[in-house]
This record gives structure tokens, sequence and C-alpha cells, in this order.
């Protein structure tokens, strides 16, 4: 029988995310901006846009007449119907982002686009620092308690992995500053991003443990106003689907002069 190696419990995460507000998912809508601003660079017009998102809200407003759809494990999509789908803030959370991004590949259109913008392995280091060190001093071990983001290269590789052409990953860091440990909490909470591992304990954190990870954190991660600083690290993927009028790049061996010939020729003819 086949090992289930899920790692995120989902319906911890759907609890987490009816706690949320929508006055808290600031980072929903920085990467609704960011989108917004790379398609603005694009010289094309999008007319059957998909919008992969766990909270609606925050695109129906500008895409009234996108479909938008939550983070199941099986997209409702279906085949060769859009040109444009946005997989927003939530591949994170997939036990299997690389097929979520094959099934956004087989619901567009030939030539195109995906942008999937997630949240990476910077995220909350600040955060898991602390509580590591809290955890491991205090009781000897340490337990499940941030979801471990994949960093900016594994996710670009994701994209060929899916069968994406021109694939593009990039980033963004971005800094937060707290009162203090509870109030990140708070944040993290009502933005639905707590812990759905399934690994996770199930018994409640003795209250020493965030006290002294409270600690740790401002010894070590303290601003200049004294308060906290959180990092968050937003990764954009970009692909298209494969289709003849792409550029291709050169086969190698292609090239009809060689450049050390060209670098030489450029330098003979230089003004002395």
């Amino acid at each position: 029988m086949q090992q289930n190696l899920d790692i995120v419990d989902k319906n911890a995460l759907s609890r987490n995310r009816e706690r949320a507000k929508r006055t808290n998912l600031f980072l929903h809508q920085i990467a609704r901006d960011e989108i917004q601003t790379r398609l603005t660079l694009i010289n094309r017009k999008f007319l059957k846009i998909a919008i992969i998102s766990p909270f609606p809200q925050i695109w129906e407003k500008d895409y009234h007449s996108a479909l938008i759809i939550p983070d199941s494990e099986i997209l409702t999509l279906e085949t060769l119907n859009h040109d444009l789908i946005i997989h927003a803030m939530c591949l994170h959370w997939s036990n299997d982002p690389i097929g979520q991004l094959v099934q956004c590949r087989h619901a567009l259109q030939p030539d195109g686009l995906c942008i999937a913008i997630s949240l990476g392995g910077q995220t909350l280091m600040e955060l898991r620092t602390a509580l590591i060190e809290a955890e491991s001093s205090l009781t000897g071990g340490v337990s499940p308690r941030i979801l471990p983001m994949a960093e900016i290269r594994e996710l670009g590789s994701l994209l060929q992995r899916a069968g994406f052409a021109l694939p593009v990953a990039d980033n963004i860091i971005l800094k937060a500053e707290y009162k203090d440990l509870h109030h990140l909490m708070y944040d993290l909470r009502y933005m639905g991003e707590t812990n759905a591992l399934k690994a996770r304990t199930k018994k409640f954190t003795r209250r020493g443990i965030f006290t002294k990870s409270e600690s740790i954190y401002l010894k070590r991660f303290s601003t200049l106003n004294k308060t906290i600083s959180a990092t968050f690290e937003l990764i954009s993927l970009t692909g298209w689907t494969p289709d003849v009028s792409q550029q291709k790049p050169q086969k190698p061996g292609s090239a009809q002069i060689r450049l050390i010939d060209a670098l030489n020729a450029s330098l003979a003819n230089k003004p002395k």
C-alpha cells in the first residue's frame, strides 16, 4: 500500500482560513498588486482569466469577469480554456505543487500565461529560529510549527518539470515590524497562515516556550524602534504554455561565428 506523504492537513488549513479577516490580508494584497504590475509590462490583452485563491474577495473587484476557484488538490479548470491563470498565494500549502502547475498548464491555451506567487523559504526565518532555539533548550526536542517552504531555485525548477516554456522565477523580500511576538502571531492567525502541518503537536504549547521565544527574538531580531522584524519572501513564477510562435533557443553548434572570433575582430577594428 502506498504511503501518504502529505505534510499539510487540509482540514486544519480550511479552519485556519475561515478565521482569516479581510483587513489582515496584506500579503495577498501585495501579491495582487505585484501581479498586476507584471501584467502591465506584457503587451497582450487576456480575455479568459482564471484565478486560484483561498480569498476571492482580494481579486473580485479588479477581475470581475475572471473565474475564481479555491486551491483544491483537483482544480476545477477546463482543458485549453484559459489564456491566463493566476495561482495566488497558496502554492506553498499544496501537498503536490507540481501537480497544481501541471493542471494549470493543461487548462491553458497554447501560448497561455501562468503566473504563480507564493511564500518562499526565507519567510518567518526569525520566528522559526526563535521557536527552535527556545523549544530545544526547554524540552530537548522540536515540534513542527512552521511550514517548510521551498527556495526560489526549487520552485523555479517546478515550472520546467510541469512543462512550461520560457520559465522565470524571482523574489521580493518584505520586512514587517511588530510590537511583540503576540502581535506577529495575531497577524499570522488572521491571514490564515498558522500551523496546519499534519505532524503538528495537538497539545497546547507551554507558555514558557513562547516567553523564551520572544526573549530570543528580541535579542537577535529587534529593530532600532525596539520592535521585532519579520521577513516574508514572495516568490513569483512565470511560464508560458509551449507554442510554435515562441522564440526558441538555438541548437548548440548552430552559430555562424565563434564568440572568440567576434571579440578578436572587434579588438582589431578598435581605433588606437
